[in-house]
């Protein structure tokens, strides 16, 4: 590809337009009622949090990580460099090197001529369009080819969009605009052409050890599975102890650790003999849960098998267990939803805040962690009231499930879920609950008046 044509790699006007740019960064519904010309826009990106709602992915598509790419920026305004570094911070982007420049197109220009283009350029400029399109032009003669280029400007306006497009440049956004909208724009430049589906990973994890963050995990990957009809992968990676294949009753002599020992060979046949079936559309990736081997695998490894999973299908529970670690830590942040599980005791408030605390902070444009309380009402056993454990939290759990030793114990030792052994059962209903908030579908609803009266549903 010569200097010339290098913007011109693989683009084309996409059909849904005026949903890829949104409604909040740019009106471009008044732009495609204009035959010709456009309306300035005089705003700047924002960095209000009051107005950045959380990434929300597709209902059944998880995020698209970022590969290890380069990326440069010129702005023209403290304002649009601002949102850029704001955007860099995400998980999504954790991998990119971003190098963030003033001087915004013009720049650019001076500065090509001397060096290699980055594999995704961003360049800011409020010129008017005649004038943009001619620096454009200047800066292609200077790029490498199978650049990406995204365009900051001034003006809604669907003909300068249209003549961009035609030079290659890959996408345009218009001010104000959240770092969320940037980041969704940068990620949909780099989804593989040939396995675009990124199913969605929901990791559950116990603020301490024994508060049933298992058995959650577990009967919320049965939930999505067969009261709501998904296909789902539950992954269990505590490797020394977990039980998905004693809840399960399933045992096999391939486990997840054969794939994090070597997940560069662990393509759609692999996988296949790797995983156990437990239903038609349940299947599960259990732990070797033997106490005779380190496993040591570096943070990448499970990188690589998670998302290897996430391609194939729609969700992925993961089972983790209560250690600290750094592919904990970074399995954690790069999950799309986390649900945290806590008792009503001190120890759990502890942990769980100091958790919720982190997550919110390293997540910071993602929906908020998920907290379940679980086992209330023990016999004897003191507790810290559900209404004062939530404000010291500083989060109102999505779901408060009763103590039900026999419903538990019973399912367990018949190698069930406890839908399949008591659907109507409270904590049967309060997990279908729980799985719907997460997967945004309806289960079958099962006795209204019991659910309103015993368990507590949060939003």
């Amino acid at each position: 590809m010569s200097k010339q044509n290098a913007f011109m790699d693989d683009f084309g006007l996409d059909d849904d337009f005026e949903d890829d740019f949104g409604k909040d960064d740019m009106d471009l519904s008044e732009s495609f009622d204009m035959a010709m010309g456009g309306t300035d826009s005089p705003a700047q990106p924002t960095l209000d949090p009051t107005a950045m709602a959380a990434v929300t992915d597709d209902a059944l598509t998880g995020h698209i990580t970022v590969p290890r790419i380069s990326i440069h920026a010129y702005c023209e305004r403290a304002g649009t460099a601002q949102v850029i570094e704001a955007a860099t911070r995400d998980r999504r982007l954790a991998k990119a090197i971003v190098e963030i420049n003033d001087g915004g197109l013009s720049r650019a220009i001076q500065v090509y001529q001397e060096q290699s283009t980055p594999d995704l350029l961003i360049i800011e400029s409020a010129l008017p369009g005649p004038q943009m399109l001619a620096q454009i032009d200047a800066l292609a003669e200077l790029c490498d080819p199978n650049i990406r280029v995204l365009v900051i400007g001034a003006t809604n306006d669907v003909q300068l969009y249209r003549q961009l497009v035609a030079r290659g440049v890959s996408e345009y956004l218009v001010p104000p605009f959240q770092p969320v909208q940037l980041i969704t724009s940068i990620s949909s430049l780099f989804v593989d052409p040939d396995r675009p589906f990124m199913g969605r990973s929901l990791a559950v994890v116990g603020a301490k050890g024994g508060v049933g963050a298992s058995t959650i995990a577990h009967n919320l990957a049965w939930s999505i599975s067969e009261n709501i009809e998904i296909n789902t992968t539950l992954v269990d990676l505590d490797l020394s102890w977990g039980t998905t294949s004693l809840d399960f009753n399933q045992e096999g002599n391939q486990t997840v650790a054969d794939a994090l020992n070597d997940p560069d060979r662990v393509d759609d046949n692999v996988l296949d003999r790797l995983l156990s079936k437990a239903t038609e559309r349940l299947t599960l990736f259990t732990a070797p849960a033997s106490l005779g081997t380190d496993y040591a695998f570096p943070e990448e490894s499970y990188d690589e098998v998670i998302d290897r999973v996430r391609r194939n299908v729609p969700y992925v529970v993961l089972d983790l267990p209560h250690v600290w670690s750094d592919w904990m830590r970074n399995t954690l942040v790069n999950a799309d939803d986390v649900v945290v599980v806590c008792q009503p005791d001190l120890a759990s408030l502890r942990n769980g805040k100091n958790l919720i605390d982190y997550l919110k902070n390293e997540r910071s444009n993602d929906a908020p962690p998920k907290l379940v309380l679980n086992m209330i009402g023990v016999p004897k056993r003191p507790e810290i009231p559900v209404k004062d454990f939530a404000a010291a939290m500083g989060i109102e759990p999505s779901l408060v499930l009763p103590f039900e030793p026999h419903l538990f114990g019973q399912a367990s030792n018949n190698g069930q879920m406890i839908s399949e052994t008591q659907p109507d059962a409270k904590s049967s209903v309060g997990i279908d609950h729980l799985a719907g908030m997460l997967t945004g579908r309806t289960v079958v609803e099962r006795q209204v008046s019991m659910l309103k009266k015993f368990i507590k549903l949060g939003k």
